[in-house]
């Protein structure tokens, strides 16, 4: 769906929470009382849901704030502002990543961002679509250049997770772990994900389009269709005060300095706290690659950021890549 101005008009009415008259909408729309229903019907498409009680007028059921430049630049730290090269804030895009794609492909420079209040294709792993709805969750892509080719950058994913953990601790969120390769959980839920899509030489220059989609508040409405256990920060935190912009910001001063440093440290350097943070060992598991299942208990990652999953003849079995699903409890 195409988020009209009119709609962008109301949703920044409506943001506090609060009722507003049919009248205070149609008069800010320079539209008729008729009208104003037809968009606010049309805002449940967005995932946004709403109250309308005669006499009153209309209210979002949940308060929105919607990502703001300078309010996201307040959190951001010297260090970070200095490695961002462009800054974008779309009200709907396809994907983040996609749009960062088509960008390098244009000589854009290191340090491009791009956050979105709505993806209508956003982009999990392997095909599947990020359920996005408007205005609730972070969708942010960050566009970086290598100069030593992808075998340098092997193992990105788990340092980002690791920057994302450091950020969301920041801000008090406890009770969370990372996934191998590259999700973030809470008591076997997902809380978010992260997608690194990689082009270039193989010996040579590349780019990294390094995406990140993080439920702060996910209705139950719009999570209807993912097939994995999920959760969101409102649901840990048992409150929705967590400001988006400012975790934004915050996100930007840990996830820019790890990208920018990452070609020169590599995963040894945050291989000691991504295991304290792996909420995969211990743990009986499947392994998905392509059709291929491999099942046995997980015991960690080696030095390379690899997979280490112990199967039923005793023998531990190394994996560069796959999708892991927790199959039972630790034995």
């Amino acid at each position: 769906m195409v988020i009209s101005d009119k709609q962008k008009k109301i949703l920044a009415l409506l943001a506090d929470g609060e009722f507003h008259s049919g009248t205070e909408l149609s008069d800010a729309l320079g539209e008729s009382r008729s009208a104003v229903w037809k968009q606010m019907n049309g805002l449940a498409e967005l995932g946004l849901q709403h109250s309308a009680v005669s006499g009153r007028g209309y209210r979002l059921d949940k308060p929105l704030e919607l990502l703001a430049q300078l309010e996201i630049y307040e959190a951001v730290n010297d260090q970070a502002r200095a490695l961002i090269s462009s800054f974008e804030i779309h009200d709907q895009i396809d994907s983040t990543n996609n749009y960062l794609v088509e960008r390098s492909h244009n000589n854009a420079p290191s340090g491009s961002i791009c956050f979105s209040e709505y993806q209508t294709a956003g982009k999990g792993r392997r095909g599947r679509q990020w359920v996005s709805p408007y205005g609730s969750n972070i969708y942010l892509s960050i566009l970086w250049h290598f100069q030593q080719g992808p075998a340098a950058i092997s193992g990105l994913s788990l340092a980002i997770g690791v920057a994302v953990i450091r950020a969301l601790k920041q801000h008090h969120v406890n009770d969370i772990g990372l996934k191998w390769p590259n999700d973030i959980y809470s008591q076997g839920k997902k809380l978010g994900g992260i997608l690194v899509e990689v082009s270039g030489e193989t010996d040579g220059p590349c780019s990294a389009i390094i995406g990140l989609g993080l439920n702060l508040y996910l209705p139950e409405t719009e999570a209807e269709t993912i097939t994995q256990a999920w959760t969101d920060l409102s649901k840990i935190t048992g409150e929705n005060k967590l400001s988006r912009n400012k975790l934004a910001g915050t996100l930007l001063n840990h996830l820019l300095p790890v990208i920018a440093e990452y070609e020169g440290v590599g995963i040894k350097a945050y291989l000691d706290e991504w295991r304290d943070y792996d909420c995969l060992k211990g743990e009986a598991a499947t392994l998905f690659i392509a059709q291929q299942q491999f099942e046995g208990i997980v015991q960690g990652i080696d030095d390379n950021g690899m997979l280490l999953i112990k199967r039923v003849d005793g023998n531990v079995q190394t994996f560069a890549s796959g999708e892991v699903s927790f199959s039972g409890s630790a034995r």
